[in-house]
């Protein structure tokens, strides 16, 4: 029970690797804040925690919408007492791949303001409360595709790629304060968007399973593991950190 009591949030935690985070951490004794926009999802990952006896709630949480994002950690202190551990997880693929001249600027922006902007807007009310505590931990998840490019996804991999310059900004700001600050980096992995996305695209398992080492996809609990490592002590000398779960791709 490593996390025994401890108040961690998780946005995006209705499905794929956030429902997975959030399991493994109730499970280890952690009080879980459950923020997405599919209530009926989030409020079945709630439900889920509290049949195997954990502790858990959930908000409807829009994260790019500072408004939103501040009343998450608003419940997380007034409800739990406190904020220890961040996992801002919640974005979006922005559909079928597309080539960037065949993007739209719709697209482009939506995409940015979830994927990005949602992950600053967390971490600037987190970081207000985690400073106030005196400690803290944030985990963000970043993708495989913010290290390397991704053809016909510029907008999902630039997006990534901030996400990473965000966490490790904010790391080298907080580092004094005893926050740390890491992000994990997933490759393909067997979560609803990657799913959505091969659904449209039948031909492309095939092909995405030939650039990686280890010949499969991963599953949401390996990324949680993942994620959990981060935030507990073992991890207490880690921050600024973008951690490659991602099967060996960008290996290559």
């Amino acid at each position: 029970m490593q996390f025994q009591d401890k108040v961690v949030v998780i946005t995006g935690g209705s499905s794929g690797i956030g429902r997975a985070s959030a399991l493994a951490f109730a499970a280890e004794g952690a009080k879980v804040l459950i923020a997405d926009i599919n209530d009926e999802s989030g409020l079945e990952t709630v439900n889920s925690i509290r049949e195997a006896g954990g502790i858990a709630d959930y908000i409807s949480t829009d994260v790019s919408k500072a408004s939103a994002v501040k009343a998450m950690v608003d419940k997380a202190v007034t409800q739990f007492g406190g904020l220890d551990i961040a996992v801002n997880n919640a974005g979006i693929g922005g559909g079928t791949l597309v080539f960037l001249q065949d993007s739209t600027e719709d697209h482009y922006d939506q995409v940015m303001a979830i994927n990005t902007k949602g992950v600053w807007l967390c971490m600037k009310h987190e970081i207000e409360i985690m400073l106030e505590q005196g400690q803290g931990v944030i985990v963000n998840t970043a993708s495989a595709a913010g290290l390397v490019g991704m053809p016909g996804g510029a907008a999902y991999s630039a997006s990534k790629h901030a996400v990473i310059g965000l966490t490790k900004s904010a790391a080298g700001e907080v580092a004094k304060k005893n926050i740390r600050v890491n992000a994990v980096c997933p490759g393909h992995t067997v979560t609803p968007m990657v799913t959505t996305l091969l659904d449209s695209r039948p031909d492309l398992e095939n092909r995405l399973l030939a650039f990686n080492p280890m010949r499969r996809f991963g599953t949401p609990q390996e990324i949680a593991a993942g994620i959990l490592f981060l935030a507990s002590d073992s991890a207490s000398y880690v921050t600024g950190m973008a951690l490659e779960m991602d099967g060996g791709i960008t290996s290559w």
